[in-house]
């Protein structure tokens, strides 16, 4: 004890100290430690006597003191920490490391001794500071007046001390000389964790949460992986904080971005657990020596930004004890024993119920309220929100991004501007801004790095440094930042394939990779989706790889600037026009009957390499490619878009003077007449009409000419002169068949029929047809429509013969539909709605009509030259169900799927199961069904006839 005897009375200040790591230290220096005591109570008792405190006691390392002013208890810290910092020890690790602690209260000394509580609350607070730091209650800073000179009180906030059931503020005390960084105090705070504080609601992914709480509960280390933005920091942190209760030793976040060297990692984890360095010890034997008997969580965020030293230090805390569990977010996984590895999928873009909005849709919802201001956006924006979303994959960081958007944009202009999906997103963001979520102990991104610094024994960071730390938290401020993130750490042969697959618009199979690449890519392809930056999608019979949009944007950018794009689209052109050719043959290399739903899967392929065609390729290349597309766009009912890109292409061909074959141009000239036939521009139909006819005479191809010379009726009919289109069919068909290449004529025969049927010529009609049947069926591009039977069928209807007229719409309903002609299946519903009509079930009619009439609506087309005839079998079959019934029926039809409707017409029972069926009696058949010449419908004619 001090020989000083007398204690102050009244407002006390107390004073704790003692050496942090004592009794490693005196393990590590053996008998030198005793000489490094004796100076380290040498400097406090000088210290001491200089300002008047009292000595009540010294125990080993330790000094209990008491001041009666509260100004001079502080001085004689700041004096005593300078002194123990500025004193030559023998070693740097010989130095002692002293904490702290004061508080001030009303205590009266007893037989030389304080018996009072707020001793023990003096020295709780030193037992809450770290190694060189000076701790001070509340109390104490406001009798503090003044400070000593240049220094100051930084307010830790408030925190429970171990054995107090109330909470006390803290002060750290700061002045030049003392060590500023340290770790959160070692306090019994109530919640044990730091995760971070959310400035925003969390919105979805509670089936995702509910999976990963039960991998976690199962398993010791769990791998989120995910592209940057995926959300799988946010998912991390929601989940830690429902298990906080679970872990009664805590749940740690620890951000590896902050951390810009792999030695660092250790003390980054030690500073969130408020640990310090032992001398002569590895931070990793302290971190493991403490974790080991605990249970907790710890939350291990970007572990890309430092793989290798991350994995290792996961490694070696499960190995140390049994109770620690990690739960770690990353772009690639570590590959270590135990790993269970969890790739978080994008938010879901379907909603999951009838009135429920999809989890992507909610968020932008959320996110765009609070940029208008608190206000939600109109229901009139729901199916622009839908399609945004789609067109960002559901991807948490470019919605986010988005809503931001909508402060300027309505949803609708958003939606128009993401074909340039980053600078859309990223639009205004150039400038830093502040991290959106705050962490709940530690003050900036700049403080965490000094101190895992500092921890280290290293000197603060450079300002260089700090930049590219401040460039970890910023990599989410916009979606370029957070692709480069990972694209930095890509070796050559995995960059380059990343920038080449930006070419590809939909998911593609290994054959597709090897064949654009010319290589094998499993190596760098392996990386990639390994790094996340490429799904691997699983199926039957192997998997697919597809990169989300956001991604796919940047890649694009890459590929341009590498100066690769050329080579790279000119390749995917060529894969198309090849995909293309194979969607025409079977196994063997042979044709086959062409399948339209072989080419939906192809549209977003060959739609990106016409746009390359139209912009930087050859627009021959493009006119191949939508000649491949020629009866997909019609059945689609996207003849405009068809238009478009023709349109595109011919501006291509000016632009660049490129030669195009006279025959290919007639080819493309006549398939741009049929578009436009189909989008009701008659004009701009006959025009290319004539423009193909030039130049397939041009060519002298007597087969190319006989094909745009059948197409000539297609603009008369559509015009409504149909005695001069039965001319010109007769001419047409007289001349192929001299020229025999009466096959390339067969459209032409098919008018004809058609324009026979409308005016009753109906034996000559199926003649024509009977006699065209063995040409449709020898071409594989045609023979899937059935258009023989669909005619033969119409005849039959107009003869009167169900029966006949039951079996060939079937077959061309069922051909068509198995064909993917959706289109013409609408043709041939509307003539199986008017057979059950007349053969005794007009409710199945009124539905067929109304489920016909609903999917040409949604393929924007019309029904042609049976216009007139489908309104009159209509009206007659209103006045047969009265007004009431009819609608009602119909309007269940117009509900009704296309699939729905037509398995609802291949169930219409044959007419020869009905109980007075006639086919088989005797005597004169039944009377034809009235066929009166089409009247002029209201509004603009009928477009062209149903096979073109």
């Amino acid at each position: 004890m001090s020989t000083r005897i007398h204690l102050p009375s009244g407002w006390v200040t107390f004073v704790f100290t003692d050496i942090e790591g004592s009794t490693r230290l005196a393990q590590l220096l053996g008998p030198g430690y005793r000489p490094v005591l004796r100076e380290h109570r040498r400097l406090l008792r000088r210290t001491i006597a200089a300002t008047e405190g009292a000595e009540l006691l010294t125990e080993g390392d330790s000094f209990f003191l008491a001041f009666g002013d509260a100004t001079a208890a502080l001085t004689a810290c700041l004096t005593a920490q300078r002194a123990l910092a500025e004193h030559e020890w023998p070693t740097k690790e010989a130095a002692p490391r002293v904490r702290m602690g004061l508080h001030t209260g009303w205590a009266e000394p007893r037989d030389g001794e304080y018996a009072s509580p707020e001793v023990h609350r003096a020295a709780r607070v030193a037992a809450a500071a770290h190694g060189g730091q000076v701790l001070c209650s509340a109390a104490t800073a406001s009798r503090a007046e003044p400070l000593p000179a240049g220094a100051s009180l930084l307010d830790l906030g408030l925190h429970r001390l171990r054995g107090f059931d109330d909470r006390e503020r803290l002060f750290q005390l700061v002045a030049p000389g003392l060590e500023r960084q340290f770790p959160r105090p070692r306090t019994a705070d109530a919640v044990a964790h730091n995760l971070p504080v959310q400035v925003t609601t969390f919105v979805g992914r509670q089936a995702e949460r509910a999976e990963l709480r039960r991998l976690v509960e199962g398993h010791r280390l769990v791998t989120v992986l995910g592209a940057g933005g995926a959300g799988k920091t946010r998912l991390a942190v929601e989940l830690g904080t429902e298990l906080v209760e679970t872990y009664p030793d805590g749940v740690w976040f620890v951000d590896i971005a902050a951390v810009t060297d792999p030695g660092l990692v250790a003390f980054a984890v030690a500073a969130v657990l408020g640990l310090r360095p032992e001398p002569g010890r590895p931070m990793v034997d302290t971190l493991v020596e403490y974790a080991a008997p605990r249970r907790m969580l710890v939350v291990f965020d970007t572990c890309d930004a430092q793989p290798a030293a991350t994995a290792e230090l996961i490694s070696r805390l499960l190995a140390g004890g049994g109770g620690v569990r990690v739960l770690a977010t990353s772009r690639e996984s570590f590959g270590l024993p135990g790993e269970v590895v969890w790739r978080i999928p994008p938010l879901a873009v379907d909603p999951p119920a009838e009135g429920a909005e999809s989890d992507a849709v909610a968020l932008l919802l959320d996110r765009t309220a609070a940029a208008r201001g608190g206000r939600q956006p109109d229901a009139a924006e729901s199916a622009d929100l839908r399609r945004v979303v789609r067109r960002l994959d559901g991807l948490p960081l470019a919605i986010e991004l988005a809503a931001a958007r909508l402060r300027v944009l309505s949803v609708g202009q958003l939606a128009e501007r993401l074909d340039d999906v980053l600078g859309t997103l990223d639009a205004g963001r150039d400038a830093p801004q502040p991290p959106p979520v705050e962490r709940g102990w530690t003050g900036n991104q700049e403080d965490t790095v000094d101190l895992v610094a500092a921890a280290a024994g290293a000197s603060p960071p450079s300002p260089a440094s700090r930049a590219v730390q401040r460039s970890a938290v910023e990599r989410h401020l916009t979606m370029q930042a957070t692709v480069t993130w990972s694209y930095r750490t890509l070796g050559p042969r995995a960059a380059r394939l990343l920038r080449w697959l930006a070419v590809f618009a939909n998911p593609v199979d290994l054959p597709t990779v090897e064949w654009l690449l010319e290589d094998d890519p499993l190596d760098p392809l392996s990386v990639l989706v390994d790094k996340s930056m490429v799904l691997a999608e699983p199926y039957a019979a192997g998997c697919t790889y597809r990169m989300l949009d956001p991604i796919r944007a940047y890649a694009a950018r890459r590929l341009a600037e590498a100066g690769e794009e050329q080579a790279a689209r000119d390749r995917h052109v060529a894969w198309s026009a090849h995909a293309l050719e194979r969607a025409h043959l079977g196994p063997d290399g042979s044709p086959v009957t062409l399948s339209l739903y072989a080419l939906d899967p192809l549209a977003g392929e060959l739609r990106a390499a016409l746009r390359w065609c139209a912009t930087g390729g050859s627009a021959r290349a493009g006119l191949r490619l939508a000649a491949g597309l020629d009866q997909w766009w019609r059945e689609r009912g996207l003849a405009r878009e068809g238009r478009l890109w023709l349109f595109r292409l011919y501006g291509r061909i000016a632009e660049t003077g490129e030669a195009i074959p006279d025959a290919e141009l007639a080819a493309a000239y006549h398939m741009h007449s049929l578009h436009a036939g189909a989008d009701g521009e008659f004009g701009e139909e006959l025009r290319y009409s004539q423009r193909a006819e030039a130049a397939a005479r041009q060519a002298g191809d007597a087969g190319l000419l006989a094909r745009v010379l059948a197409g000539r009726a297609a603009p008369l009919v559509d015009m409504r002169q149909f005695a001069e289109a039965e001319r010109v069919c007769r001419e047409v068909i007289d001349w192929a068949d001299g020229q025999q290449v009466v096959g390339e004529a067969l459209f032409a025969v098919f008018s004809l029929a058609e324009l026979l049927w409308r005016r009753g010529a109906l034996d000559e009609a199926a003649e024509l047809l009977a006699a065209a049947r063995p040409v449709e069926a020898a071409r594989p591009v045609e023979r899937g429509r059935r258009s023989v039977d669909m005619l033969l069928g119409m005849v039959a209807l107009a003869r009167g013969d169900l029966v006949a007229a039951h079996e060939h719409l079937l077959v061309a309903l069922r051909s068509r539909m198995g064909h993917g002609f959706h289109g013409r299946a609408c043709d041939t519903l509307n003539a199986i709605a008017v057979r059950c009509a007349v053969g005794g079930d007009p409710l199945t009619g009124a539905r067929l009509f109304g489920a016909a009439q609903a999917t040409r609506a949604s393929l924007r087309s019309t029904p042609g030259i049976y216009g007139t005839y489908w309104t009159q079998r209509q009206v007659a079959l209103c006045g047969l169900l009265g007004d009431a019934a009819f609608d009602e029926a119909y309007g269940e039809g117009a509900q009704l799927g296309l699939d729905e409707a037509v398995a609802l017409a291949l169930g219409v029972e044959h007419p020869d199961l009905a109980a007075d069926s006639v086919r088989f009696a005797t005597g004169p058949h039944p009377p034809a069904l009235p066929h009166p010449a089409p009247a002029q419908p209201i509004g603009r004619p009928p477009r062209r006839s149903e096979h073109a």
